[in-house]
């Protein structure tokens, strides 16, 4: 079983106080192990076990139709479900696949209000305006206030190097040097290196992960992005119609598939903003507004805006229409390019892809810890990756194939008309610090992201 941080989160929701203990709903794309984590937590940390697929088990949809009386919902439920047993404050209720039943989620309050169980949700869809059509569910809304939600993402480097076996010690040491702002020992600075190179080739879907870690296996890898790439087209488009059954809006997954299959070809522009006519050449942008939103709200791209001021507040400063797109996990990205690319990426090659392959694990470390990504392009002669706050402070990044020179970077922080404080750059080299650059070996974003 892969070790995940959100574990410790659970724990930490379940310590609480019961009247303060909101049901939980946590939201993340396909793939990233919400189920697997919340039943492997229910199984330690309570003596009775209910969960509900609402997917696969549409028949228990009808017990939250009525009122929603706690002991009509738990009597329907047991009905239905012989094997389980329920006992107040012992019992957990889990809710899988919850955007296919919007009452059970509505439930969530009088769960709340009762106060006898505890409730978790788990969705890949939920974030997806309009999934749910189901004109059979009354529709009563989302609990809000009476609901605690939590995203889940694929696994991070560190939950990689957790996996791979390295020990908390090791990771404690680079954590020390980037704190000191002092060099990494040589060897440990090779070996993550080297891992986090592993880590942008197979990327944070918990199934690949595993796949690769069997026999250390890029190609194993590989195969089984391919399956949940598959996986994630089949979704495209996807809702609940009024009988409660899947469907298909033909026309919306078609420009959902023409967006996603784009953003190889977007990324391997020296300028990265996304442009509609490399899908379409008459293409505009108000038909493809709808599907990258579906995209982004399936957490499974991640738009990165450009900014027209570099002053706080930065989304003050963001253009709506100028932006990025980046994979939430980098390993899917690998997934779409040729086979081959992987055994550059492993090699050592980092100006594969014209850089893109670095940059899309930047941006992916920053989306796991929920940050929002910025860049400022202010001409062709000057574009700096990422902007966040950070540390106190407003804060450039930059990706650098090696060293770097770092021309726009200077240029930026020259400018006293910036409210910019540091630049960060990333390379395959050591910890330096000189002036306000701060040079960081890629694989230490973890640490950054926070």
């Amino acid at each position: 079983m892969l070790k995940r941080k959100l574990y410790d989160y659970l724990l930490k929701w379940k310590e609480k106080d019961r009247s303060s203990r909101k049901p939980l709903v946590i939201k993340g794309s396909r793939q990233v192990g919400k189920t697997t984590i919340v039943r492997e937590f229910a199984g330690k940390n309570y003596e009775n076990v209910v969960y509900i697929d609402f997917r696969k088990m549409k028949g228990l949809r009808g017990a939250f139709s009525g009122d929603f009386d706690i002991d009509s919902i738990v009597a329907q439920l047991t009905a239905r479900m012989p094997e389980v047993k329920v006992v107040p404050g012992k019992t957990v209720f889990i809710f899988d696949e919850v955007q296919d039943c919007n009452n059970a989620r509505a439930s969530l309050k009088y769960f709340h209000l009762d106060g006898r169980y505890d409730v978790i949700c788990t969705g890949s869809m939920l974030g997806i305006k309009g999934y749910n059509r189901d004109e059979t569910d009354n529709k009563r809304g989302v609990p809000v206030g009476f609901e605690e939600i939590v995203t889940m993402h694929p696994l991070d480097f560190e939950e990689f190097l957790w996996a791979y076996g390295i020990t908390d010690e090791a990771i404690a040491i680079a954590r020390e040097c980037f704190e000191k702002r002092k060099q990494i020992p040589q060897s440990l600075h090779e070996t993550f290196l080297e891992l986090f190179r592993y880590y942008i080739c197979v990327g944070g879907m918990p199934e690949v992960v595993i796949a690769f870690l069997e026999n250390k296996d890029i190609n194993a890898a590989y195969a089984v992005q391919q399956q949940i790439l598959a996986e994630y087209k089949s979704d495209f488009g996807a809702h609940i119609d009024s009988k409660g059954e899947i469907l298909y809006d033909r026309s919306l997954r078609q420009k959902i598939l023409e967006c996603f299959n784009s953003i190889p070809a977007q990324l391997a522009k020296e300028n990265k903003k996304f442009q509609y006519s490399i899908m379409n050449k008459n293409a505009k942008g108000r038909e493809y507004k709808e599907p990258l939103e579906w995209l982004e709200d399936a957490g499974i791209i991640a738009k990165c805006h450009n900014l027209s001021l570099l002053q706080m507040p930065l989304s003050a400063y963001k253009e709506e229409t100028i932006f990025k797109v980046y994979f939430q996990d980098c390993g899917l990205l690998m997934g779409m390019l040729d086979p081959g690319t992987a055994g550059l990426v492993v090699s050592g090659d980092i100006s594969i892809f014209k850089g893109a392959v670095y940059e899309n694990v930047i941006a992916d470390a920053f989306c796991k810890t929920g940050r929002t990504l910025y860049y400022f392009s202010k001409n062709s002669n000057l574009e700096i990756d990422f902007v966040t706050f950070w540390n106190g402070h407003t804060t450039i990044i930059e990706v650098k194939a090696k060293s770097g020179d770092s021309k726009s970077a200077k240029t930026v922080l020259s400018d006293d008309r910036n409210d910019v404080e540091k630049c960060i750059k990333f390379t395959a080299q050591n910890i330096g610090e000189a002036g306000q650059i701060l040079t960081l070996p890629y694989y230490l974003v973890f640490l950054v992201a926070y």
